[in-house]
């Protein structure tokens, strides 16, 4: 763990905006810090001495002149961010401007060995400040207890990855699904929209609730739980837990594939992804079966606007983002609930990994300026 530094009011502000802006002189720092351009060269040298900041160029301004161009330095450290998704794990180690550092893939059962290549890799000497961890669970953490998964669900795969994890670093746990709607938020097909419902269909299902700009969590940490809706709701079958997520999930949407597929219509797809294939061939069976799932997803979307009427519904997730869906989900919303827009995800499998990133950043640079300050 990086030792504690102590910094004034007036660096620690400066050393945000900078990790913000990537790179800037003092005239853009003092702008956008909101300080005086004095207050600023002493904050830049403060950060200097404390190879916070690096002086990386110059740039000529409109008279001419030449300014001094600052960027983060060397003991500003990294970040890692861990995306344990159900197939694969992805991890990124970013600078806390949000370059890119490092990054490995491998398998779920290897992701002990994806996260120390991944922090191998980064550069010598780079004191890591955050580690965000998504994972596929409630991500509730309780005061003085480790950081962990709330229920069993990801329990076991996090234990087995968080002996890589380097000691003594901040770990911060996030849900899966509301980092991939803050990648969206940022860099996907939500870009520019302050609220919207971020909709992942996929081996599980799940939304991201994004108000205001910012993800709801809930007093639990379990917002946007759709698999704990009662389901189904009929007199002859008592809802349970988690059934919404068995009959819209991937495993299911190939079972129905496999009860309507005719043997004259050759080899059953054994995959979502062969599914869709077939579907964008013209095969009828598959085409049926894949509007069906995409008259499903519609009705939880309707469902999902009825509560939290976002005004945007974005349908992302390893079946989900599958455009051939698309038309079929608009249909059943525009039968079933009032206008809202529907779009695919733009982010891709990524958007986990993407939007975990983006909170380890924040919480890195967060540790950077939180600590004990002196006063200007």
């Amino acid at each position: 763990m990086a030792e504690a530094l102590r910094l004034t009011e007036s660096a620690s502000a400066v050393f945000a905006v900078l990790a913000q802006a990537g790179t800037a002189t003092r005239p853009q720092l003092a702008s956008l810090a909101g300080l005086s351009k004095p207050t600023v060269s002493s904050a830049v040298a403060e950060l200097e001495s404390a190879r916070l900041a690096a002086h990386s160029g110059t740039a000529s301004g409109a008279t001419g002149r030449s300014a001094a161009v600052y960027g983060l330095g060397p003991a500003a450290g990294a970040v890692l961010a861990v995306d344990l998704g159900p197939a694969l794990t992805r991890v990124r180690g970013c600078a806390l401007d949000g370059t890119l550092l490092a990054q490995a893939t491998g398998s779920r059962d290897e992701a002990a060995d994806v996260v120390r290549e991944a922090v191998f890799a980064l550069p010598d000497g780079a004191p890591l400040r955050s580690i965000v961890v998504a994972v596929g669970d409630v991500t509730a953490e309780q005061d003085g207890a480790a950081a962990r998964p709330a229920t069993a669900k990801a329990g076991p795969v996090f234990d087995a990855m968080a002996v890589a994890l380097p000691k003594g670093v901040p770990v911060h746990l996030e849900n899966n699904v509301n980092c991939a709607a803050l990648a969206e938020l940022h860099e996907g097909a939500a870009r520019g929209r302050a609220s919207f419902g971020y909709l992942r269909i996929g081996v599980g299902i799940g939304l991201g609730i994004v108000v205001g700009g910012h993800v709801l969590r809930g007093a639990n940490g379990a917002a946007g739980e759709l698999a704990r809706l009662p389901y189904p709701w009929d007199e002859a079958v008592e809802p349970r837990q988690e059934a919404l997520e068995e009959y819209i999930g991937a495993r299911s949407l190939v079972r129905r594939a496999a009860e309507a597929w005719p043997e004259t219509d050759g080899p059953c797809p054994r995959t979502p992804d062969e599914l869709f294939a077939l579907a964008r061939e013209g095969r009828a069976t598959a085409r049926t079966v894949v509007d069906r799932h995409a008259a499903d997803i519609g009705r939880l979307a309707a469902a999902v606007t009825a509560v939290l009427d976002p005004g945007l519904i974005v349908l992302g997730g390893s079946t989900g983002a599958d455009p051939q869906l698309l038309a079929g989900v608009r249909a059943e919303m525009a039968r079933l609930s009032w206008p809202t827009e529907v779009v695919s995800s733009t982010v891709g499998d990524l958007g986990t990994v993407v939007g975990a990133s983006r909170l380890a950043v924040a919480r890195g640079v967060q540790t950077v300026t939180d600590v004990a300050r002196a006063k200007d």
